[in-house]
């Protein structure tokens, strides 16, 4: 029997007299590459930032692993076990591409402010382990080469790679990538596609949002529409290409 590892039921968000969000829902299973599509202004990131606590929804219910969660700060989604890439890059551009992933990797520390300011023991092993793992994760985004470059002086899509580094640092339940081939050439679009494959055979879940519709039928099991900030099908790619309502969306009724 599957896992469910996101459910998200009834989600509305409104601002001012713009309803941007009207009874959404989706509902995820482990190791599952799930699709969340639509239209310019079809409320794909505002869905996204809900989720993700950027921004508080009006009504809605949320379980994560069986367990529900209040998407009401970002620090408090971060712990409960997503972690997401954003549509513009933010890294830290001073510091170097390991160091950005031990940053991910801190959301999950032990040793807190007394041991970070006494250099404890435990401390100090502890920080050797999380520059173990940050190193593990540059590997296998396929930049450990990279790993004492500045986050700025890489190329736009080691920086993509870098940004899903880091969140895989935080051990998440979820990783939520907001169009992670935004900006990307062919080549590296087929490598993005390799990798975000990989992380699914590794049995971790993916929640995707991307303008790139023919990368999102080709690599997703299931996929949302959303249409005016509704969801207008459901299903897995085959049949929500066929799907009309979606044609009407993308191409326009004279279609």
């Amino acid at each position: 029997m599957s896992e469910t590892i996101l459910k998200v039921s009834g989600v509305s968000k409104r601002f001012g007299g713009l309803q941007a969000l009207s009874d959404v829902g989706i509902h995820i299973e482990r190791g599952m590459v799930y699709g969340l599509i639509g239209p310019n202004g079809a409320g794909k990131t505002t869905f996204f930032n809900v989720l993700t606590g950027l921004y508080t929804p009006d009504s809605g219910t949320f379980e994560l692993a069986g367990k529900p969660y209040t998407p009401s700060a970002v620090h408090e989604v971060a712990k409960a076990g997503i972690a997401r890439t954003f549509q513009n890059i933010r890294l830290f551009a001073e510091m170097t591409a390991l160091e950005n992933v031990m940053v991910g990797r801190h959301a999950r520390t032990k040793s807190g402010l007394i041991g970070a300011v006494f250099r404890t023991s435990s401390f100090k092993s502890e920080e050797a382990a999380i520059a173990r793992r940050a190193h593990e994760l540059l590997d296998y985004v396929g930049i450990g080469k990279y790993a004492d470059f500045k986050a700025r002086t890489l190329s736009y899509g080691d920086q993509r790679r870098l940004e899903i580094a880091r969140a895989l640092a935080t051990d998440p339940q979820l990783i939520a990538l907001d169009e992670p081939a935004a900006g990307m050439n062919a080549t590296e679009k087929v490598q993005l596609r390799e990798l975000i494959d990989q992380i699914r055979k590794d049995n971790r879940t993916i929640l995707l949002i991307e303008h790139d519709v023919k990368l999102v039928m080709g690599l997703c099991d299931r996929v949302t529409v959303l249409d005016y900030g509704k969801p207008i099908a459901e299903g897995i790619p085959a049949d929500v290409q066929k799907n009309e309502k979606v044609i009407t969306a993308y191409l326009g009724s004279g279609h």
